[in-house]
């Protein structure tokens, strides 16, 4: 049996996700055995980050579990895992930065995250029925169905896509910022840098996968092999 060769795309982006999961946790584990030349611990990182762009009001909160750090923009609070929040290492100094990138992004209504929040209500809706309509529309043939099926699925790729700037900018603001502010030394940069840079592949190969099925899908509905 051939493939199409976008189905071997697809299969080559699957196995990337996989590889950029197991990545960025060897990484996150490796650098977090290197302790940060400046003691700091990821909140008192993050806390000082946050105070010396003006955003005193924003708390920093500890949450169970690993690689759950996230910034809550309702809430507007910087929560980071209990790995991150209490140790004093590249991997959670970097992560807390990062994190603190997000609400510095907010705080300067950064475009493209604005753009992902005023999309998020619509993705969460599509997401959640794009799969039945796509399912219903291949098993009864109903064009109708699978066209729209189509339509809400891009809206979702169309989330994953604009989270990718947002991503990327968060992650250069923490590096300019952690060595403007000296949470870290010149040398401790490229341990940074291999941290933030690990956990943004797996976006990418996230945003590869759905932008290739959508294409396979688009092809599927117009009859185009």
């Amino acid at each position: 049996m051939l493939f199409h060769p976008l189905d071997v795309l697809i299969i080559v982006a699957f196995i990337l996700s996989i590889w950029a999961q197991f990545r960025v946790k060897g990484t996150f584990n490796k650098w977090s055995e290197v302790t940060v030349q400046s003691g700091m611990t990821g909140y008192e990182a993050a806390r000082r980050m946050l105070d010396s762009n003006g955003l005193y009001d924003v708390p920093v909160e500890p949450i169970p579990g690993a690689l759950t750090d996230h910034y809550d923009p309702i809430a507007r609070a910087v929560r980071l895992s209990e790995p991150v929040y209490y140790e004093s290492t590249i991997s959670a100094v970097s992560v807390a930065c990062h994190e603190v990138g997000h609400a510095i992004q907010h705080k300067v209504n950064y475009p493209m995250l604005v753009a992902r929040h005023r999309m998020f209500p619509v993705v969460n809706f599509a997401s959640g029925i794009a799969p039945l309509l796509l399912i219903a529309g291949f098993l009864f043939q109903w064009t109708g169905l699978l066209g729209l099926g189509i339509i809400f699925f891009s809206a979702a790729v169309a989330f994953q896509l604009v989270t990718l700037p947002v991503e990327f900018n968060a992650s250069n603001r923490a590096r300019d910022l952690m060595v403007a502010e000296g949470f870290i030394t010149n040398d401790e940069e490229r341990g940074v840098a291999k941290v933030l840079n690990a956990a943004a592949l797996t976006y990418v190969a996230a945003a590869l996968i759905s932008l290739l099925s959508l294409i396979k899908y688009i092809m599927i509905f117009t009859n185009r092999d």
